[in-house]
């Protein structure tokens, strides 16, 4: 996959591709990168790129012309184009999956106030929110992105790696421990230690519907609705919840009444 990084600020994503899991994964041919520097696009000898918005108001809009050119300079018309943006659709694992099949990903960084309506209109594929919450840097949403993005491409993380992550399959992801056994006071679940396989893998299941249960239970009610909890996991949100998960009734069979008469036996 190659990603296109438009951009006020090429140093900011340049540090990200140029670093730890990224930078294997480029220089492997997995991934490659292309930084366009939105203002080499400006028109004026000031190198603008902002204007203020029609209607007054308070910050300043990335001017349409320049953003286009830039966008012109990646062939954006054959590639799938996200600006992020706070008022975009959220982005969750399972849209990470569907961009993590594009070639070519394009990502607009915007700053000030955002860009020209008629950008998002023309141009834009995705606009997609990293969150409720308003950021200065378009290049930090932009990488929060693409590092979502790129770590489910084959070949760049293990597949099992991935398996068991928070969201893979609705829930949130187990604690986990490494050496020393005990630290502080502080001992590693003995389950762990029993090198029991399936004792510890019911163990990591209730240990990820507790922490889904704790923090995200809207995570349990989709996984409900889409119809992915297993009866097991339903058993132990019983035991979590202390209340009996009702299971659904099994539909008696018909009985075929063999008799010629009605039930009281008149013909």
């Amino acid at each position: 996959m190659k990603f296109h990084v438009l951009t006020l600020f090429p140093e900011i994503p340049k540090a990200f591709f140029e670093s730890s899991i990224m930078a294997k994964a480029v220089e492997k041919g997995i991934i490659a990168y292309d930084l366009v520097n939105i203002r080499d696009f400006a028109f004026d000898k000031h190198k603008t790129c902002d204007d203020n918005p029609y209607g007054g108001g308070a910050g300043m809009l990335m001017l349409p012309e320049t953003l286009g050119a830039a966008l012109d300079s990646v062939e954006s018309w054959k590639k799938r184009v996200v600006y992020v943006t706070p008022s975009g659709k959220p982005l969750t694992q399972k849209l990470a999956q569907e961009l993590s099949q594009e070639t070519d990903l394009v990502l607009i960084c915007g700053r000030y106030e955002g860009i020209d309506q008629r950008i998002i209109d023309s141009r834009v594929d995705d606009e997609i929110s990293i969150g409720d919450y308003v950021m200065s840097s378009g290049e930090i949403a932009a990488l929060v992105v693409i590092d979502t993005v790129y770590r489910l491409i084959e070949g760049v993380i293990s597949s099992e790696s991935l398996d068991e992550e928070s969201y893979s399959d609705g829930l949130l992801e187990y604690p986990q421990y490494t050496r020393p056994e005990v630290y502080k006071g502080m001992q590693v679940p003995e389950v762990l230690l029993s090198g029991h396989h399936e004792n510890i893998r019911k163990w990591r299941l209730k240990q990820r519907l507790a922490k889904t249960l704790a923090v995200r239970p809207d995570l349990i009610a989709a996984a409900r609705q889409a119809g992915t909890l297993s009866k097991e996991a339903e058993l132990m949100i019983g035991e979590l919840t202390g209340f009996a998960v009702a299971q659904p009734k099994k539909k008696r069979k018909k009985r075929i009444l063999e008799e010629t008469g009605d039930k009281d036996g008149h013909n």
